[in-house]
């Protein structure tokens, strides 16, 4: 009996695969313009307006285009839980976007790419979760590949690195502690829902830091755009890309696997490294490609390994 041959991929998956390497990529690159090449230097500022977006556009999403049903917070201890994640997931987005001042995209990826090294080690130390030798002898390129690849970074900044560093670790530790902290069923919530309560928190907490560590940054924005108007829309189209980025995530996931989303963004990242040369042309060495190329093929190598022995 021959096979039937396997089910073409439906137009909208992939259609929603190409909006979130477009979205993803695109806030990625208009965050580096803006805080390098244009000389917009308020990360926590732009941080704020991303934040702000995903508070606003979250909800119009969810209550009046019911792109997933409304979940509530059932208890003042849940919503303090989310509060928790929200401070985490904020410090990570905005050593991201600080660290994008001083990196180009390319090595800024290379570091990102690890995060699967830093989640293993905290689920480790935070809820004992061992993985196979097999799996965590995976996570040895992952590390190498970032080593070799400052070593050959001819724009290599301390400040940036740390807090690329920072980013990566932070998003691993989200992840673990939304694992402890949402693991029951009457306290899961899609990933959509968590960011409709997240997103507003973020906000509070971003509010009194860009007054304080970047003082008059309203001011200095309204000054610039009286000269340049289209910061304004860079602004608005940025923030609106931030939200974009997490709807496009959910429902690729949706539509293929959670799986499907690791092997896409494994070569996502790729995919923004070569656009991010194309476009700013920072330099880079054959040994800073070298330890990229390893630590995605660590990444890969580490994601089959999880696969096959969780399974």
């Amino acid at each position: 009996m021959v096979a039937a041959d396997p089910s073409p991929i439906p137009w909208t998956t992939i259609g929603w695969v190409a909006s979130w390497y477009g979205s993803n990529i695109g806030v990625l690159l208009l965050n580096k313009y803006l805080l390098t090449n244009y000389g917009f230097k308020y990360p926590i500022f732009l941080t704020l307006c991303h934040m702000t977006a995903c508070s606003l556009l979250s909800y119009v999403a969810i209550a009046f285009m019911r792109v997933v049903p409304m979940q509530s917070v059932r208890s003042k201890i849940q919503l303090a839980k989310i509060a928790g994640l929200s401070v985490v997931f904020c410090f990570s987005v905005v050593c991201g976007n600080v660290s994008l001042r001083y990196l180009p995209v390319s090595f800024n990826q290379a570091i990102g790419a690890t995060t699967p090294f830093f989640t293993a080690v905290l689920a480790f130390l935070m809820i004992k979760k061992r993985e196979e030798w097999v799996t965590y002898s995976t996570l040895i390129p992952v590390v190498a590949g970032v080593i070799i690849a400052s070593g050959g970074e001819p724009s290599f900044h301390l400040l940036g690195f740390i807090m690329c560093i920072s980013a990566t670790a932070a998003r691993a530790f989200k992840s673990v502690l939304q694992e402890i902290l949402l693991s029951s069923d009457g306290e899961k919530l899609n990933s959509m829902n968590l960011l409709l309560y997240m997103a507003p928190i973020a906000v509070i907490c971003l509010l009194p830091a860009t007054i304080i560590m970047e003082k008059n940054v309203v001011g200095i924005t309204l000054d610039l755009a009286r000269n340049d108007i289209k910061l304004i829309w860079y602004l608005l189209f940025n923030s609106s890309l931030a939200y974009f980025v997490n709807l496009t995530n959910f429902l690729v996931t949706k539509h293929t696997s959670a799986l499907t989303l690791q092997v896409l963004g494994n070569a996502k990242g790729a995919v923004a490294v070569v656009v991010s040369i194309l476009i700013f042309k920072n330099p880079v060495s054959f040994l800073g490609m070298l330890g990229y190329g390893l630590t995605v093929v660590g990444v890969i190598l580490y994601s089959e390994a999880k696969k096959r022995y969780s399974s």
